[in-house]
């Protein structure tokens, strides 16, 4: 009878928490906020408060202690929203506070505010500030998760105290959406991370048993009569480069250019690059690439990361393709040699719209222009120079409209067109997608149905259908759904898709706690299993059987291991480059560990070894990695990773000839049996001389080859025999180098000097050194290294702040 008592009684609490508090604020009059964290003007003194936080992780529900309360209020007046918090803590000195760059929280305590103008559950503006009065925001959505490549224009300032920390904030409203109704009805929750002891808590409980964060939020009442402001930004800047190499003159370069920020009403808003400078993004981590697909890059590009989560619908779009590398090569004769071979291609300029309505339509358009790119070429013998065209004038578009309803459900309409100028390739992708969820948020079904077309230069038509049911909530959770591919579908004009003709199945289940135990503060198994077959003969071209379990123990380390089977023989028909030609790989088993240390200490480590054993003999496959990294202060800290592999015996791809030119009895596909072993070292390092001024480093060295130690002949059966006729030189080593040495200076509100040195170097042989040090060395002389030196300097301007002071 006792247990039952109090199993109603901790019924009744966890219901209390889950109806959605609300926090009435009120209107400044002639007073004004100064953004100092001392909260000393009256205004602060009558607000309301919002207190009585409650645990998000580790112990779900459980009350923040006394000690460690927090009082949050809000006030508002015509152009911002303010936001004060209180938070204490009866050991100020052990608040955590590393200072880092903006959008990093670091090793820090974090105050958040979270902020849905509309007020349906769907998307929340999110605001950060850390306790070394670091900014971070984001957009959040339960569908895409956090976006931090978008950046709000926001006034805050974190102070330590005796009792604890505070923090006050400014955040007007040209950084959030929201109707043009008088009276206005807000979602909004509150956020508070005790970093030592990994703690996070929300002022309106989020239920982590339900498979929603945004729709868990509080509501703020007693906004009216506010409008949404002209929402008009410009950035202009302007950069200088220096570059220089053994191969060209030192040469200095002048540009300039404009971003243009408008929001066309509450809902919507363009974004414009006009004369598009990307000379500091971040460079690409190229590798060795064996296998028969490209390789895919990260977009670094802040234009097309940015507020992208609306184009993500339908997973059509993979931004790269956007002045990325020219369609075709040129063609040459041996007395020729290229004077100009360019590697990318300009982009002219792009624009995005996007935006949702008070309905919960999210409209998304994007387009981009890149210009017609061109190889010169020069014949050695007569001296004649000529161009060939690489790449058309080409015009990129994503429509994309997404209708949300229930608050926790949407369909979607997607669509992608590229059109290239004259007699070259077209392409035209369509994308139909739904995620619907039921309403209280415990069950999930969501998938997508795609259609390619390719115009008359190569006519193909082709489809991508998925479709994925899932239970969301609770302790035990499973999932299952399948996928169809046609051989003919194709979206890699502006999308990137590697696999086709295949259908798949797929399931999973796990188990999970939601409440800390006495060993554990999470703690997750899950069973995993996935077998792709060949769409036209039903061949098995993928079969995979994993478990995994991963947790944190009290401690705050976080360990993770895994077994993965592949016992069945499958039919890879990929790897042989040549239609309805395949492969058979052998059986496979694979397991791995993976531990990392509490970063809150200032020494931790990341670890991650794992091997692999083949049913081929002697055939196998280690690696591990190593990340030991260290916190000297709260202004510098120095992160290092060491990766190594090697994989024996592998079995792979290297050429294609005819019985012509080789007098073999006909067409051969050969591989290669080899050794392929890969390094890879990079260090990256940080100095914060306050929230605003950073310096960084961040260096790569990676060196990857692959030895053929014999080669073999494809048969029709799939298997692999002996080639003792074939002599080419097929070895590979690639290795490089890279190091970014940046100062960034936040010198205004959305204003930054960034100021970058860069050198790199990379080389392709088909001979193989292995003498470690000598292929490092060899890439830091003058005759291997391109030099870039560069300053950039963008400035914030806000229409509004123009207009008030005319």
């Amino acid at each position: 009878m006792k247990k039952l008592a109090i199993l109603t009684l901790l019924l009744v609490f966890k219901f209390g928490y889950s109806q959605k508090k609300v926090l009435q604020t009120k209107k400044l009059t002639t007073e004004t906020i100064t953004i100092d964290g001392k909260f000393d003007e009256a205004a602060w003194q009558s607000a309301e408060e919002a207190k009585d936080f409650v645990m998000f992780t580790p112990d779900n529900g459980k009350k923040i202690p006394e000690n460690q309360r927090t009082i949050v209020k809000v006030i508002y007046d015509n152009e911002a929203i303010y936001v004060s918090a209180t938070l204490y803590d009866d050991q100020p000195d052990k608040i955590l506070r590393e200072i880092s760059q903006r959008d990093d929280f670091g090793i820090s305590d974090l105050f958040g505010a979270f902020i849905n103008g509309y007020n349906d559950g769907q998307q929340e503006f999110q605001f950060y500030v850390n306790a070394a009065d670091g900014q971070a925001d984001c957009i959040n959505t339960d569908a895409n998760g956090e976006d931090y490549s978008w950046d709000a224009v926001w006034k805050s300032k974190a102070l330590i105290t005796s009792f604890g920390w505070t923090v006050e904030m400014r955040i007007p409203y040209a950084a959030l959406r929201f109707s043009s109704e008088d009276k206005q009805t807000w979602g909004i929750n509150f956020f508070r991370e005790i970093r030592r002891d990994r703690q996070k808590y929300t002022w309106n409980f989020i239920d982590s048993n339900l498979g929603t964060f945004t729709q868990q939020a509080g509501v703020l009442e007693g906004i009216e009569n506010i409008k949404p402001p002209t929402r008009l930004f410009l950035m202009p800047y302007s950069s200088f480069y220096v570059n220089a190499s053994a191969a060209q003159k030192t040469i200095g370069t002048l540009k300039g250019g404009l971003d243009i920020k408008y929001g066309i009403n509450d809902a919507f808003t363009l974004d414009a690059i006009l004369i598009p400078d990307f000379g500091q993004t971040k460079y690409d981590d190229q590798i060795l690439n064996l296998g028969p697909f490209e390789q895919q890059f990260n977009e670094n590009r802040s234009f097309f990361t940015e507020g992208t989560d609306l184009f993500a619908k339908g997973d059509l779009l993979y931004s790269r393709r956007i002045g990325g590398r020219p369609g075709r090569l040129a063609n040459i004769s041996e007395e020729e040699v290229f004077l100009e071979n360019p590697a990318t291609i300009n982009l002219v300029n792009a624009l995005k719209i996007s935006g949702r309505t008070k309905s919960g339509l999210g409209v998304g358009i994007l387009n981009a222009v890149t210009e017609k790119t061109y190889a010169t070429i020069l014949n050695t013998t007569t001296q004649e120079v000529r161009r060939e065209e690489l790449e058309p004038l080409t015009n990129y578009n994503v429509l994309v409209l997404d209708q949300r309803f229930r608050k926790n459900s949407s369909v979607s309409l997607t669509n992608t067109n590229v059109t290239r100028n004259g007699s070259f390739r077209d392409a035209n992708v369509s994308a139909i997608a739904w995620d619907l969820n039921t309403k209280k948020n415990t069950y999930n079904l969501n998938g997508s149905f795609k259609y390619s077309i390719i115009n008359s230069i190569e006519d193909k038509k082709g489809i991508y259908s998925t479709l994925n049911f899932a239970e969301t909530s609770g302790n035990y959770r499973y999932s299952f759904g399948g996928d169809l591919v046609t051989k003919d579908f194709d979206n890699n004009d502006l999308g990137i898709n590697f696999e086709t003709n295949y259908f798949s199945l797929y399931g999973n289940t796990n188990y999970r706690i939601l409440n800390p135990t006495d060993l554990f503060n999470t703690f997750k198994l899950s069973f995993n299993a996935y077998t792709q077959f060949h769409k036209e003969t039903s061949k098995i071209q993928s079969n995979e059987f994993n478990a995994q379990l991963n947790f944190n123990t009290k401690n705050n380390h976080y360990f993770s291991f895994g077994v993965e089977a592949s016992p069945i023989e499958s039919y890879d028909y990929y790897e042989a480059r040549t239609e309805n030609t395949y492969v058979i790989l052998p059986e496979r088993y694979n397991s791995w560990f993976y531990l990392s240390t509490n970063y809150n200490n200032r020494f931790a480590i990341d670890f991650n070894p794992s091997y692999t054993i083949f049913s081929e003999n002697k055939r196998e496959t280690y690696e591990f990695s190593i990340g030991p990294r260290y916190r000297f202060s709260d202004r510098l800290s120095l992160v290092y990773s060491f990766d190594f592999q090697r994989r024996n015996n592998n079995k792979g791809y290297v050429d294609r000839f005819d019985d012509d030119l080789n007098s073999f009895t006909k067409d051969q596909i050969i591989f290669a049996n080899r050794n392929v072993v890969t390094y890879s070292n990079s260090l990256s390092a940080k100095y914060s001389v306050n929230s605003r001024m950073n310096f960084n480093m961040a260096v790569r060295q990676y060196w990857s080859y692959a030895e053929n130690k014999e080669y073999l002949s494809l048969q029709e059966t799939g298997r692999l025999s002996a080639n003792t006729l074939y002599n080419e030189d097929k070895d590979s080593s690639f290795y490089s180098w890279n190091l970014d040495l940046s100062y960034s200076w936040w010198f205004a509100p959305g204003s930054e000097l960034s100021i970058l040195y860069r050198n790199n170097a990379a080389n392709f042989e088909s001979q193989i050194n292995k003498n470690f040090n000598t292929n490092f060395t060899s890439l830091l002389n003058n005759e291997s290294l391109n030099h870039s030196f560069s300053i950039s300097i963008k400035y914030f301007i806000d229409y509004n702040s123009l207009k008030s002071k005319s």
